[in-house]
């Protein structure tokens, strides 16, 4: 059996300390930001293999410079995507670091970032979103905040984080209207729908008075079992759940995918895109422009799939 070299990163053996850093980070952002499994276990995988490479050279990754970095990048041939999947971990983790001790240097601040071609926004069809909405079972109370959620999520095209900080102030029922506190701090107001605004009235009237709990009352729109508000995990794991049940593949679905979802069944269905910038929230409308491609790529495969020459 070949024996391991020394300074081998493969065998090499993480520093106790950035052990630590990596798992308060790793459990940092699920707290926050509610990733799924396999984005904290890429952001892990990229660290350790990083700590590996800094303990053969006697650094640690609290301790790392932009030069080591840079080596690191540059003993490691890998795609475009990964390279950019790599410092995307490290610039979060080594933010994550300066917001406890903000005197300390962030080495990732300078370093050029990789450009990478930019993908298409992914979005479920028509009819999978009618599988999905109605998935929720309408015969119990969670079934129908589930359901109340979900129709709202695809009925207004809101970011996970804007429809779990909904709070019943937002809503206005008699104008049929959300206003929604988006990016940057700023408002806008959006359009509920009929069919999701009778979804959260019955929840409102019917559902959301058994989730109180004696003292002062929550504030929120949606709230959990505990009377509490939701979290951007809770509702990644309902739409999961909703979305298996139907037959949809796990990894074809997220509550971002919803957005995607809104966005490119209005401009199907002839939206404008200026309008459509408003309904999402975006500052530049070069961001909206995106799912103008999608709407094409999903004409070409309607033309291949039902023209006699396609």
């Amino acid at each position: 059996m070949k024996q391991p070299i020394a300074g081998d990163e493969r065998v090499a053996i993480i520093a106790h300390d950035d052990a630590q850093a990596i798992a308060a980070f790793v459990e940092r952002v699920w707290s926050e930001d509610g990733l799924a499994d396999r984005t904290l276990e890429a952001y892990r995988q990229d660290l350790e293999g990083l700590a590996r490479w800094l303990a053969t050279r006697g650094r640690s990754l609290a301790a790392a410079s932009r030069e080591d970095l840079s080596s690191y990048h540059a003993s490691q041939p890998v795609s475009v995507r990964s390279m950019a999947r790599r410092q995307s971990s490290f610039r979060r983790f080594y933010a994550h670091l300066a917001r406890n001790e903000p005197s300390r240097e962030n080495p990732t601040l300078l370093m050029q970032r990789p450009k990478t071609p930019r993908g298409l926004p992914k979005a479920l069809a028509e009819r999978e979103v009618e599988a999905l909405l109605g998935a929720p079972d309408a015969g119990t109370p969670l079934g129908q905040r589930d359901r109340a959620m979900l129709e709202l999520m695809y009925a207004s095209g809101l970011r996970v984080s804007e429809l779990v900080e909904l709070s019943l102030g937002n809503y206005n029922p008699r104008q049929g209207v959300l206003r929604v506190t988006g990016k940057g701090g700023k408002d806008r107001l959006v359009p509920v729908g009929q069919v999701a605004q009778e979804q959260i009235d019955h929840y409102l009237s019917t559902v959301r008075p058994l989730h109180l709990k004696p003292g002062p009352r929550p504030d929120p729109l949606f709230l959990s079992v505990r009377g509490q508000g939701m979290t951007r995990q809770m509702f990644w794991t309902i739409v999961k759940r909703h979305a298996q049940a139907v037959g949809i593949l796990a990894r074809r679905v997220s509550p971002h995918v919803l957005r995607h979802s809104f966005a490119t069944h209005l401009l199907n269905h002839g939206a404008d895109l200026r309008a459509l910038q408003m309904l999402l929230g975006h500052s530049a409308l070069s961001t909206t422009q995106i799912y103008t491609l999608v709407a094409r790529e999903g004409l070409k495969r309607l033309h291949a799939e039902h023209h006699p020459r396609g």
